[in-house]
């Protein structure tokens, strides 16, 4: 107990700067149990660069780890180690590496990757060899049921201040293997899947843009872009030879993403500029306008039963409002602009960045970057309950399907030319005293033939299967047993996570 406290006091006293000066490592074993003794967090396990003397944890590809994606059926994970230029797979049971995933690529080596050019995306100058480039991974989205992982690039390497158009790489899961390239607009930091799998939206904080990307085929060779949308303008990139902090100079700093449970919407979270929330109407493809009212520099956006859920970094709180208030004051906008009031706050650790839900939604896990802290709300009381200390700069994590495991990734900071930090990804276990619904999908092993919608044909580097809409290979299925998966799909509740799966 002294210990914990000693901890929560260093920590506001380090965070009032906005950078912890002090980094912690806490040793794996450590535990944290809510103040209601109703959740249990444990560190069991870690992948660390900052001590090759730890070999257990020791792992030389964690070079600041920006994202961690847990995939829909549990069994894998991904960790985007931004600066590393890798994905990284690792097995969930074992924690074992499974296979390190290049971002590096030359113009001859991955010509047959790329997608036919949108036309969407301007070049400030010309390069000899644009598609020679390493990319760093930021943050992914899965699709098509598990079997794809989107991985956009903050910029390519040789793209210093971010201005060109980037790139983002499609994983197959199955064989983590990147069988697809698209450009995008610069800086794209975000990527979300709509619920109907018909539409994928990438998020560019480089210049207030987000794109739209049909992905209604399972042939990856027919996924394209559909529109380029504008959140109010598009931020002028003169900046000439001069270097400059993007993190900063990005207008509205465009972050979180969700599309809304009925797939009408997306709502985007404003980090900079003026703040609020982004709203794009789907179906007509269109920018609304930006609902104020919250705190500045949300950055994060879930939303489960019924409510929307926001991280604001430079505070430390979790937000939440009923969903369908939101969308009404959306309705009413006046030259693109409404005010909402009435959220509810919740104090966590500063600098609250990732936020996801149990499989329950009775509980949020934030990634408290400036506290060097995991924290736990309990969204039936609105109050944080439990928190426990992680490698320093948590920025990422994602929570398993059965709730019982959260997987942080704590990036490094660079100052005086020395990187220092977390250069980690902490592994946590999680014991509820009410256990948690856990809800796989399984196709029946009796089965007629499905075809798929692109006949059969999947793009390079897959293998000759049909995918059905649960993202698991099979070649059939019986009407009984179609009309029994669509008599359960009715009655399960929609997913408490609305940014990945």
């Amino acid at each position: 107990m002294k210990r914990h406290i000693l901890f929560l006091l260093l920590s506001a006293i380090l965070t009032t700067s906005g950078i912890a000066e002090e980094v912690i490592h806490p040793k794996v074993g450590e535990t944290a149990t809510s103040t209601d003794g109703k959740l249990k967090l444990t560190l069991i396990a870690k992948k660390q660069n900052y001590s090759a003397a730890m070999k257990d944890s020791y792992d030389r590809d964690i070079n600041s780890p920006k994202s961690a994606s847990v995939t829909p059926d549990g069994k894998k994970y991904y960790i985007n180690s931004l600066e590393g230029g890798v994905t990284i797979a690792y097995d969930m049971a074992t924690h074992k590496k499974l296979k390190v995933i290049s971002h590096n690529f030359t113009d001859a080596g991955s010509k047959h990757l790329w997608a036919p050019p949108s036309g969407l995306f301007e070049w400030h100058k010309q390069w000899k060899s644009p598609n020679t480039f390493m990319g760093k991974p930021v943050e992914a989205t899965f699709s098509h049921g598990g079997r794809y992982l989107w991985v956009p690039y903050y910029r390519r390497i040789f793209d210093i201040n971010a201005v060109e158009p980037s790139a983002m790489a499609v994983i197959d899961t199955q064989t983590d293997e990147i069988v697809r390239l698209f450009e995008t607009g610069p800086l794209p930091k975000m990527v979300a899947t709509s619920h109907d799998n018909k539409t994928l939206a990438v998020t560019h904080w480089g210049n207030n843009t987000v794109g739209l990307l049909d992905i209604s085929s399972n042939n990856p060779e027919d996924w394209h872009y559909t529109k380029l949308l504008v959140v109010d303008y598009v931020l002028p990139l003169n900046f000439g030879n001069k270097k400059v902090n993007r993190d900063n100079n990005s207008g509205y700093c465009l972050r979180g993403t969700v599309f809304t449970p009925d797939d009408k919407y997306i709502i985007v979270c404003c980090m900079g500029g003026g703040g609020g929330l982004a709203v794009i109407d789907v179906e007509k493809q269109e920018y609304l306008g930006r609902v104020m009212g919250v705190m500045p520099n949300v950055r994060h956006i879930l939303i489960s039963d019924g409510y929307i859920y926001l991280s604001v970094n430079s505070a430390g709180y979790v937000q939440r409002i009923k969903l369908d208030k939101f969308l009404e004051s959306v309705k009413q906008m006046t030259n693109k602009k409404a005010t909402l009031t009435g959220w509810e706050n919740c104090k966590v650790g500063n600098g609250a960045r990732t936020i996801e839900m149990s499989p329950s939604g009775k509980y949020i896990f934030a990634a408290c970057n400036n506290a060097s802290s995991l924290c736990v709300v309990d969204t039936r009381t609105m109050k944080m309950i439990a928190q426990i200390p992680v490698d320093s700069y948590p920025v990422g994590l994602d929570v398993s399907k059965d709730g019982k495991t959260v997987i942080v990734t704590s990036q490094g900071h660079t100052k005086n030319g020395k990187t220092f930090g977390g250069l980690a990804v902490n592994i946590y276990s999680v014991e509820y005293a009410e256990p948690e619904p856990v809800i796989t999908p399984t196709m029946p092993a009796d089965s007629d033939s499905i075809t798929a919608a692109n006949d059969g044909k999947m793009g390079t580097g897959s293998s000759n299967t049909l995918i059905n809409w649960f993202g698991t290979t099979t070649g059939k299925v019986t009407s009984a047993a179609l009309a029994a998966l669509l008599i359960a799909a009715i009655a399960v509740p929609i997913s408490k996570k609305g940014r990945k799966k």
